[in-house]
Order: structure tokens, then C-alpha cells, then sequence
């Protein structure tokens, strides 16, 4: 006899189930809708970012800094061979908190974006453009078959034609401009020092003091030239990770 309209939609949730399986049976994306509308896999995501160690970027007039800490878990480590500022272009480099491994996948497919516009174009890619480009790939990571989000945010630092930039992206593939703002532990005390502490005519010597001014406020222990990071570009559009020389110089300064 006719079908009740429950058998109908039994049937085909058996069919399409059936035609997932056979594309592979892990053809399914890792990212699902809880009934709310979240997406828990994403917030998860989040909570990796804010266990990770303090990163923090400011925006003066003249250029951007980005700072993080870096402490090695023991002092077996060579802490030399541990870099977490990186460049993507001669005037654009990130930072980083959450899972390194993740960083370094996204800092590749950076650079070869980076690379390819300027293949074609014989120029720089401007900041937002390769911003997007790394924002598209951490959103194709929240819907593609099989895959995980990237568990890291990112501080992008840059300065291009239309001057400094300073952008945060996220495992959901949003990015956001910020004059300046703090990511991973302790960022809400981060960021509420450097709302104290921030101003539109603040030029870069002054940034990075008080860049590195927030990361004593929550550095368990001493900060010392070797336990911080720091990147600066100016208007030269060279970015430029301080050496520990030169971080040791700066801390003298704010002491």
C-alpha cells in the first residue's frame, strides 16, 4: 500500500545515509550545529587560544608592535631554537596563541599567498588582503570534511601603503582591526591595562613600552630578554624580530 509520510522521509534519510557512507565514511564535517545554533567545535577552539601564552599587539602612528611571551616549560630546552613571532613578508609578520604546530601550517600557507600575489602584481600584498587570505583558510577549517579548527588565533602586524595594521583573526575565520589588543591567558587584565595605557598619538618607542610593561603585569616570574618575543615594523615596512641584545635594552628603559 501507499507509504505514510514517516516511511517517506525514513526511506530517504536511509538513502542519503547510505550515499554519505559510500563517498567515504569520514566525509562528514567535524564542525556541526548544536541545536542552539553553535558551533561548539569552535568554541572549543577558542579555549585552546586562551590557554595558550600571552600574545599582545599595539598600533602607534609610526609602525605596530607584537609581543609575546616565551617560556620554555624547562631549562633543558634551547630556548635559541624557539621562535614565535614570524614573518610572512618583508613588512608583515604574526604572533600567535595556542597550538604552534597549527601556527606553523598557517604561516606556510601565508607565505605562499603572499608569494603568489606578488607574483602577479610585482608588489606587496597590503595587509588586509593577506589577512583574508589566511581568514579564508581558517574558515574552510570550520566546514570542510574531516578537519579540525585551527586552534590559534593570530596578531598580524604590517604596514603597507596606507600605513601601520594591526589585525587579530580567529579559528572562525573573523578578523578584526585593533589599535591594540591582548589574546591567550590572562588577556581580559591585558587588555583593560592597555585601555588604561593606550592613545591615538602614541608613537612606536612608546608601544613598546608599553607592550612590554603589560607582559610584566602577568608574567609569572621575571621577564628577561630571553623569556619575551617582540616584532616591530615601521615605516621603513621592514618587520624585524628583536634580538635579545636589543629586548634587554628595552626593558632597562621601562624598569
Amino acid at each position: 500500500g501507499p507509504l505514510s509520510g514517516q516511511e517517506v522521509t525514513a526511506r530517504s534519510a536511509a538513502r542519503a545515509h547510505s550515499a554519505a557512507m559510500s563517498e567515504g565514511a569520514y566525509s562528514f564535517s567535524l564542525t556541526t550545529f548544536s541545536p542552539s545554533g553553535k558551533l561548539v567545535q569552535i568554541e572549543y577552539a577558542l579555549n585552546a587560544v586562551a590557554a595558550g601564552s600571552t600574545s599582545l599587539g599595539i598600533r602607534a602612528k609610526n609602525g605596530v608592535v607584537i609581543a609575546t611571551e616565551k617560556k620554555a616549560p624547562t631549562i633543558l630546552i634551547d630556548e635559541t631554537s624557539l621562535q614565535k613571532i614570524c614573518m610572512l613578508t618583508d613588512s608583515i609578520g604574526a604572533v600567535y596563541s595556542g597550538m604552534g604546530p597549527d601556527f606553523r601550517v598557517l604561516i606556510a600557507k601565508g607565505r605562499k599567498a603572499a608569494q603568489a600575489y606578488y607574483r602577479v602584481y610585482r608588489e606587496e600584498i597590503p595587509v588586509l588582503q593577506l589577512v583574508r587570505e589566511l581568514a579564508m583558510v581558517m574558515q574552510e577549517f570550520t566546514q570542510s570534511g574531516g578537519v579540525r579548527p585551527f586552534g590559534i588565533s593570530l596578531l598580524l602586524a604590517g604596514f603597507d601603503h596606507s600605513g601601520p595594521h594591526l589585525y587579530q583573526i580567529d579559528p572562525s575565520g573573523s578578523f578584526i582591526a585593533w589599535k591594540a589588543n591582548a589574546i591567550g591567558k590572562n588577556f581580559v587584565n591585558a587588555k583593560s591595562f592597555l585601555e588604561k595605557r593606550f592613545n591615538d598619538e602614541m608613537e612606536l618607542e612608546d608601544a613598546i613600552h608599553t607592550a612590554l610593561l603589560t607582559l610584566k603585569e602577568g608574567f609569572d616570574g621575571l621577564v628577561d630578554e630571553h623569556n619575551i618575543e617582540i616584532g616591530i615594523v615601521t615605516d621603513d615596512k621592514q618587520f624585524k624580530v628583536l634580538t635579545p641584545a636589543e629586548i634587554k635594552d628595552y626593558l632597562a628603559e621601562v624598569d
